[in-house]
């Protein structure tokens, strides 16, 4: 969990300020973009740690979680399809949004591996 925690930290340092600073490039859903797309990487994180949490342990949970893990995707896929389709945010806000977050797990994972 500090592995989350770690990154919902440096997340919201990150994506605030390139939000504020995304409102002077006059395009327009960009920084409600980056800010979706940041929250929806999160969201799945956070998904996916209570899914490995959850499956150490007992076998029949595993088709419990894997059930849990595909109406999960499911449901972000909808959400980001809607977004999308009615022009509600930026695409290229959503991308810069999820790859900030997957950065930083990355760099978090490496930090906690060095430890």
């Amino acid at each position: 969990m500090e592995l989350l925690k770690g990154v919902i930290k440096k997340s919201i340092i990150i994506l605030v300020p390139a939000a504020i600073a995304s409102v002077f490039l006059k395009q327009e859903r960009l920084p409600l973009g980056i800010l979706i797309g940041g929250l929806f990487g999160l969201l799945n994180l956070r998904g996916l740690a209570r899914s490995v949490s959850g499956l150490i342990g007992t076998e029949k949970a595993a088709a419990k979680i894997v059930f849990l893990n595909m109406i999960r995707l499911l449901l972000l896929f909808s959400a980001i399809f809607i977004l999308v389709y009615f022009k509600i945010v930026n695409v290229f806000g959503l991308l810069f949004g999820f790859t900030v977050v997957f950065v930083l797990i990355l760099v978090e994972g490496m930090r906690q591996s060095k430890i």
